[in-house]
């Protein structure tokens, strides 16, 4: 088994400790960074994505292969050069306004990064006016609304509608998500994108900006 298969199969297993030794040996051994990172930590979470969507795994295993993946990144971050090459763009997160859950935006944020982009986090009970500020980034392609409380869908609906009266709208796409949330609703209040998990997430997040 070569060695990036063994990292990719420590990010499976969750196993976070021995992916960050791993992924320094196969550095040593001079193996590329772009390799150990799009095959041994990205196509990892690929998997996990995948067994998540067919529920074979659930959110704990999810939640520890994300972490042990990310050790693996910070490893092998300082060898990708300036680290453009490895960013596909920025996502910006965050839960609506009033409402206080941040464990599904938290997988979200760590499938969406695992995919390759840069996430900043905004946190939750976030105002529209905070999403707004954060697309005047330019290199900001994904806004992420997460909503968990039937209560809360008037707050997201307020700050889609905000975000798409922007002049620089075409600049990012909106995905939405959370428990009362559907692709009806997200197509009513003009989002582009609406999955139900967070691996269904990341695969989205690439397809909108290939």
């Amino acid at each position: 088994m070569s060695k990036i298969q063994e990292i990719a199969q420590a990010v499976e297993a969750g196993k976070a400790k021995i992916v960050t030794g791993l992924v320094q040996e196969a550095l040593d051994e001079g193996f590329a960074p772009m390799d150990i990172l799009n095959q041994g930590l990205i196509d990892a979470m690929g998997v996990i994505g995948e067994k998540f969507k067919n529920n074979e795994i659930f959110v704990p295993e999810m939640l520890v292969a994300a972490r042990a993946m990310k050790k693996g990144v910070e490893v092998v971050k300082p060898h990708l050069g300036d680290g453009s090459a490895a960013v596909k763009g920025k996502l910006i997160i965050g839960t609506v306004q009033g409402d206080l859950h941040d464990i599904g935006k938290n997988l979200v944020s760590m499938m969406i990064e695992s995919a390759g982009f840069e996430v900043i986090d905004l946190g939750v009970d976030v105002p529209k006016e905070k999403f707004i500020e954060g697309v005047s980034d330019p290199d900001v392609v994904l806004v992420g609304c997460s909503a968990l409380l039937t209560t809360t869908m008037p707050a997201l609906r307020e700050t889609v509608e905000a975000l798409n009266q922007l002049p620089n709208r075409s600049q990012f796409k909106i995905m939405v998500g959370g428990a009362p949330v559907t692709q009806e609703f997200a197509d009513e209040i003009g989002a582009d994108i609406y999955t139900e998990d967070a691996a269904a997430a990341a695969e989205a997040a690439k397809a909108a900006v290939a």
